[in-house]
């Protein structure tokens, strides 16, 4: 759980008044660098999910998760896993420097309301390959562009912003977009 920015993140949306659920995945867990198959990632997300329903009881459950752990959660809800919506962040739509390999096929296949942010400067996540994939889906797909930011949402020194910004936006984002399911 040593993530700066799952912690910075799940520090500003309890302070916004929501709950938060982090986890690692089993392969960081035992200390490995190597992530375990993506089937075991969506059982992973599926087992946490089904926890913090026994032990939380949330009114609204949101699945989420940073980079591949989003990808995974968006995948398990692409296949029907009931959740209220996907929170992700910084999605991997496609290899670093490959960006003729798109991670875009299972995004159409998601009912439920999506908030998706990634940094202008994303490696990770071409803008306007991106934006070409959010206009062809059918779904409530909001995508936030944080100006400045990286795959791990660090920004450059001369930005006029600091990381701890870039997080605050992201909470900020995040708390108005939850709020609105909850309300709608």
């Amino acid at each position: 759980m040593a993530d700066r920015g799952m912690l910075g993140v799940a520090v500003q949306l309890r302070r916004r008044g929501l709950h938060v659920v982090r986890f690692n995945f089993l392969y960081k867990e035992k200390g490995s660098r190597r992530p375990d198959p993506m089937p075991r990632l969506k059982e992973c997300i599926a087992a946490v999910a089904a926890h913090a329903r026994r032990e939380i009881a949330p009114q609204t459950l949101i699945l989420g998760g940073r980079s591949m752990g989003g990808r995974a959660a968006s995948m398990l809800a692409a296949e029907g896993f009931s959740c209220d919506g996907l929170l992700l962040l910084a999605y991997p739509l496609h290899p670093a420097g490959r960006p003729e390999e798109l991670r875009d096929a299972h995004l159409a296949k998601i009912e439920v309301p999506v908030l998706c942010l990634n940094g202008t400067r994303d490696t990770l996540c071409r803008r306007d390959l991106m934006e070409a994939v959010v206009d062809r889906l059918r779904g409530r797909w909001t995508m936030h562009w944080l100006e400045g930011a990286d795959h791990g949402f660090h920004v450059l020194k001369g930005s006029g912003k600091s990381d701890e910004d870039v997080l605050g936006e992201i909470a900020e984002a995040s708390g108005i977009w939850v709020s609105g399911l909850r309300t709608g």
